[in-house]
């Protein structure tokens, strides 16, 4: 079967679209973000389609592309529509597929559907994306949990930021889950440095579950 994993962080703006980037360029993938909120400047589609370097037409457009730069359900609100959960079925592709959520597990998509309501549905391997900064034991702990509460399967933690090793390891030995690397913040940021430090930082086995 093809692989196709969910990439869903503890907060929003932590990089889980340049993790997603990198993934899906490391995989020679497909990418697809269900959601996008907020369509002034570079959406996460477009970060992709710059940094990944994946053939045209593996970008694939979002369900639902909302205007203002807020919650989906707010956003979705605003513009007039409603998000329908049955719109939000991943596609079956012949390649690898990275799926993009937005913001954390608990983000509404309407006023009865959060994304971990998605998730539980598909039943789709995880990536949790988490900071290395103050505050993220507590975020990404309580991220494992309500991910073990439905039963969603979980394939380790992506860190993303400074090297924090004692934060990292605290992650890993409370929460019972791989750790399976860490992204630096990158300066300058592109598709070349990207892929450096994806290979550099990942054990790309541990992620596609290969030997």
């Amino acid at each position: 079967m093809t692989m196709r994993i969910v990439i869903t962080g503890t907060d929003t703006g932590i990089g889980k679209t340049v993790f997603s980037a990198g993934l899906a360029g490391l995989l020679d993938g497909f990418y697809w973000k269900p959601v996008q909120s907020g369509l002034d400047g570079e959406t996460d589609s477009e970060i992709v389609t710059r940094l990944a370097g994946l053939p045209a037409g593996r970008v694939l457009p979002e369900a639902y592309r909302l205007n203002s730069p807020l919650s989906p359900h707010r956003s979705a609100e605003i513009d007039g529509i409603s998000i329908k959960a049955a719109d939000l079925s991943f596609p079956v592709l012949p390649a690898p597929l990275v799926i993009e959520g937005a913001g954390g597990l608990m983000v509404p998509l309407n006023r009865r559907t959060r994304f971990i309501d998605i998730f539980e549905q598909w039943r789709l391997p995880v990536i949790l994306c988490a900071r290395t900064t103050l505050g993220t034991i507590n975020h990404t702990l309580l991220s494992i949990e309500a991910l073990r509460a439905r039963s969603i399967p979980l394939a380790g933690i992506a860190f993303i930021g400074d090297e924090m090793a004692d934060t990292q390891r605290t992650i890993v030995e409370f929460g019972g889950v791989p750790e399976l690397g860490r992204l630096p913040l990158l300066d300058p940021l592109t598709g070349k440095t990207l892929r450096e430090a994806m290979i550099a930082g990942f054990a790309f086995a541990s992620i596609t579950g290969g030997d």
